[in-house]
């Protein structure tokens, strides 16, 4: 999880590595050898060794110092306590992650695979054994008269002779041929150890060579996921413009965006195909989940590990209520599904937007919310009077009760729908930067809250996207929204094959696909 374990950390005196001598080594009370390696690429790989306790952190101060944007200041602490190395974060913006999860501290085994980040650098920290901690090898045992015997035939034969010692004829004799089948062998087997080197070293080569195709692949499709992203918003713009003044110059020029958008869209299932992205190996619930951050407009091969993860426990969540199938069958028994897929597909919007709505309200459209310094929020996208006039909607005379009022467009589902997906695109085209996920973010608490974090980031998809905040702002996101958000898409996940996730009911966006 993005949940910040905020517990007290003891800080430790400043402590420099220190070398490693004999003496150090056989005292018993000392801790054994701890070896940290670092970088991002083999020529960058460094490796340090330490004896005693030491800092992680971007400042020159820390004996491990990391130039990283997601590396704290001083990020975590190493300490050896009670006979064992240990690992802490030091209250980090972005916590630390021990062989793939989050946590705020742990005990190192013979290796550990450290995290600073979600995205950040790795450390491999390497616990070395003590020299007095390998037991020898115990010498061999000779244990009777005929192994005795054996022993010193083997020895006088083919042992090493003393300079000037005597042998007799026979054993002369056997000790050249033995030298000369020796010889044979060292050369035989010569040849087929170089023969088995140069095959390991091209198998290497060309594993290496792999490695760096598919990253440079990875590196190519994320590009052109964000390009395509950015021409989203072109397209919404020149939308807008047309919208605004009917042109008919300006349709012609969205239709070409559009083929081309299809295009690049066809290049990145290519990229996808050839990195096996979807392993026929993962399970339909994993494949739904990157299916759904797709449609959201977030990219598959950028997606931290802890996202899905955190999908699943929020699917959990659904699982023990029944609010989500007596929701779903509110909206059809009442025709809401229709008529909301309709206007977010008129908006060039995804139809599980929809389930931003079940978030809000149930889908509920007489319900108010509680009083806000913005007002009373209404219906069941939950407008606040400021908002529901931008979009043009009535407010009703009861605006500041909470009471359903016959007479306020906020709950009247088929206007308040409307006004909403326009909302929606507003946003996705503006402050999100083509995220779903921002979108949700933004809807759920944006003035105050979001809004100001999201406006901080660079405005470009790339850049600015639901992963990034998650990274960079994770402490300071409301736990309302967070919740929001991970509410909204995991109702999404479910509603691609609510019986996989054992719920009685069918897609209900199914005719919208």
């Amino acid at each position: 999880m993005w949940v910040n374990s905020a517990i007290p950390v003891r800080r430790t005196e400043r402590r420099q590595a220190v070398p490693v001598t004999a003496g150090a080594e056989q005292a018993s009370a000392s801790p054994p050898l701890i070896r940290v390696s670092f970088g991002e690429a083999p020529a960058d790989l460094q490796t340090l060794h330490f004896l005693k306790s030491f800092r992680i952190g971007r400042v020159e101060e820390c004996e491990v110092c990391i130039k990283n944007e997601y590396v704290s200041r001083a990020h975590a602490e190493v300490v050896f306590e009670n006979g064992q190395w240990w690992v802490r974060d030091l209250n980090s913006s972005n916590g630390i992650f021990v062989n793939g999860e989050r946590v705020p501290g742990a005990a190192l085994g013979p290796s550990t695979t450290l995290r600073l980040g979600v995205a950040g650098p790795e450390l491999i920290l390497e616990v070395q054994p003590k020299p007095s901690e390998r037991k020898p090898l115990p010498p061999p045992k000779i244990t009777s008269a005929s192994e005795a015997d054996m022993a010193r035939q083997v020895e006088r034969y083919f042992g090493n002779l003393a300079p000037g010692e005597p042998v007799g004829e026979h054993t002369a004799m056997v000790r050249r041929a033995f030298q000369q089948v020796q010889t044979k062998q060292k050369r035989k087997y010569g040849g087929i150890m170089a023969v088995l080197g140069l095959a390991i070293l091209a198998a290497g080569g060309y594993a290496f060579y792999l490695h760096q195709q598919v990253r440079k692949h990875t590196a190519m499709a994320q590009d052109l996921f964000y390009t395509i992203k950015s021409l989203d918003l072109d397209i919404a713009n020149v939308e807008k413009l047309v919208t605004d003044s009917n042109n008919r110059q300006g349709m012609e020029e969205i239709r070409k965006y559009q083929s081309r958008r299809t295009e690049m869209l066809k290049s990145y299932d290519q990229f996808l195909s050839s990195l096996h992205v979807y392993d026929p190996k993962m399970t339909e619930q994993r494949r739904l989940i990157l299916r759904i951050a797709r449609i959201f407009g977030e990219c598959e091969l950028a997606m931290p590990p802890e996202f899905a993860t955190e999908i699943e426990n929020y699917i959990k969540k659904w699982q023990s209520s029944g609010r989500l199938a007596r929701a779903i069958k509110t909206a059809q028994d009442n025709g809401y599904t229709a008529k909301i897929t309709e206007e977010l597909l008129a908006q060039d919007l995804p139809p599980e937007f929809f389930y931003l709505a079940l978030q809000e309200s149930d889908f509920d459209q007489y319900v108010s919310g509680p009083m806000t310094r913005k007002g009373i929020a209404k219906g069941m996208w939950q407008f606040i009077p400021e908002t529901a006039v931008k979009y043009g909607l009535h407010l009703g005379p009861l605006v500041d009760l909470r009471r359903p009022d016959p007479g306020d467009d906020r709950h009247h589902y088929d206007r308040e729908t409307k006004a909403a997906a326009a909302y929606l695109k507003d946003l996705y085209s503006t402050d999100a930067q083509a995220s779903g996920l921002l979108v949700m973010a933004c809807y759920n608490w944006g003035e105050n809250q979001i809004l100001p974090l999201v406006r901080s980031m660079p405005a470009n998809p790339k850049e600015r996207n639901f992963w990034r905040l998650l990274s960079a702002h994770r402490d300071k996101i409301p736990q309302e929204t967070y919740d929001y958000v991970f509410y909204i898409s995991s109702a999404a996940v479910i509603g691609e094959n609510p019986k996989l996730f054992g719920f009685d009911f069918d897609n209900p966006l199914a005719q919208a696909k």
